[in-house]
């Protein structure tokens, strides 16, 4: 099965915050089946791409495609996961009621659940084996339970591209582990992902591509020639002195 008409394009892409410039020319295709890494230090741009691309932000310049349309006319097959540590904790919402959110944009004038988003609800819990835990609070779960509440809020949705916000961060090695393999069998099901990511060493495991951010594009590709390139090394590196070390 071919996903590749199910292209995401950027052509120019810049955005200023008042006077200062967060993004500048940016550009890439990239199409479903795929795993894009955004690469670079602090303040390089990454989080700000992924707002313009969830509509957060408006588009000053330049062009986002999605199945060669804008993108403002796809807003329902993209989602946006925050970093689960922004999300209050403290929330008492059950895990059914996140995935249930998936189904808003879907909902008729009436605002009510039908039998497709009931089916898509315990679909999305299945895939995501939230079974047992489908009942408890968002706020009892560990940051990767967490992480799977909100892939499958998600998948509720029907989204094809998900925007994830350093969704590794903070999490145990056996979360990254599980969170891994499910991005993986997203892509192999047809989604497009794309997630902010600092961890270096772990790049071209878990990605297909990378960009790397320097508030201009300073390098875009197959996950594994980007990760070997020299402009790239100097711009990651610069930010992560011992980045290398850890990687040994």
């Amino acid at each position: 099965m071919s996903h590749e008409h199910h292209q995401l394009d950027l052509t120019g892409v810049g955005f200023y915050y008042g006077k200062k410039e967060a993004l500048r020319e940016v550009g890439f295709s990239i199409h479903c089946g795929q795993r894009l890494a955004l690469l670079g230090p602090n303040g390089a741009g990454k989080s700000t791409l992924i707002r313009l691309l969830a509509g957060l932000l408006p588009l000053q310049s330049g062009s986002i495609q999605w199945r060669e349309n804008s993108i403002t006319k796809a807003r329902r097959e993209i989602a946006y996961l925050p970093q689960v540590d922004q999300h209050q904790r403290n929330f008492p919402i059950r895990v059914k009621d996140v995935v249930a959110m998936g189904r808003f944009p879907h909902l008729g004038h009436l605002r009510r659940f039908r039998k497709i988003d009931h089916e898509k609800i315990n679909e999305a819990i299945d895939l995501m084996n939230l079974g047992d835990i489908a009942h408890r609070q968002i706020d009892q779960l560990s940051g990767g339970q967490q992480q799977r509440t909100f892939i499958a809020r998600a998948l509720a949705q029907e989204a094809h591209v998900l925007l994830l916000d350093e969704p590794f961060n903070g999490l145990d090695i056996e979360s990254r582990c599980h969170l891994s393999d499910s991005l993986i069998e997203l892509t192999k099901s047809g989604h497009l992902i794309i997630a902010s990511h600092h961890q270096l060493e772990s790049v071209t495991q878990i990605f297909t591509h990378a960009l790397v951010l320097d508030q201009q594009q300073v390098e875009f590709g197959e996950a594994t020639k980007v990760m070997e390139s020299e402009s790239v090394k100097q711009t990651l590196h610069s930010c992560h002195p011992h980045a290398h070390e850890r990687a040994l």
